[in-house]
């Protein structure tokens, strides 16, 4: 029998490993202005652009407690009452205008919203999770965006949507919260 020297097969298994890898996520976010962890922030609305129902509401409650996790101790989420009570709310700006004035009411320097794109266990055999957010941290006094950033990530047939969707938003949010 004729074994094959190690580093040819480790030169040929390494690069198709690193390429189905990095093919689970994809993330782009503008670099990271110097955001206060120890301002007040707010979990605003995140609109539901997938067929999910109450998929915007659960990035919203990862993303409070992910902030909290990152070293945001001050950090609110809108009032579910306040809130739509429509399962697939498409996040109507006139919603958006009245999140915002909520969060100034709050003394709030910063808010996070977003879009949630993808929220689904994907069909087929292995039914993995996928999930896709666009995220922005907007300067409530002013209502500009300061920071924004999308992702996209899929997960093993064995991870839960929620996990995936964790490691996803840590990703994004990490980066622009700084203790």
């Amino acid at each position: 029998m004729t074994r094959l020297p190690a580093k040819p097969l480790i030169k040929l298994i390494a690069p198709a490993l690193a390429v189905l890898l990095s093919a689970c996520a994809v993330v782009d976010r503008a670099p990271a202005p110097k955001l206060e962890a120890g301002a007040r922030w707010v979990v605003l609305p995140f609109a539901n652009a997938t067929e999910t129902p109450f998929a915007g509401q659960r990035a919203e409650a990862i993303s409070e407690g992910l902030l909290r996790t990152l070293g945001v101790a001050d950090v609110q989420r809108y009032p579910a009452q306040l809130a739509s009570d429509n399962l697939f709310e498409t996040g109507a700006p006139k919603d958006a205008d009245k999140a915002l004035e909520w969060a100034r009411g709050q003394n709030a320097r910063y808010a996070v919203t977003g879009t949630v794109d993808e929220w689904r266990y994907k069909v087929g055999v292995d039914g993995e999770p996928a999930v896709g957010v666009a995220l922005s941290v907007v300067d409530v006094s002013t209502g500009r965006t300061v920071w924004s950033g999308v992702g996209a990530k899929s997960g093993w047939s064995r991870d839960a949507l929620s996990a995936v969707a964790q490691r996803l938003l840590k990703s994004l949010l990490e980066p622009a919260v700084r203790p």
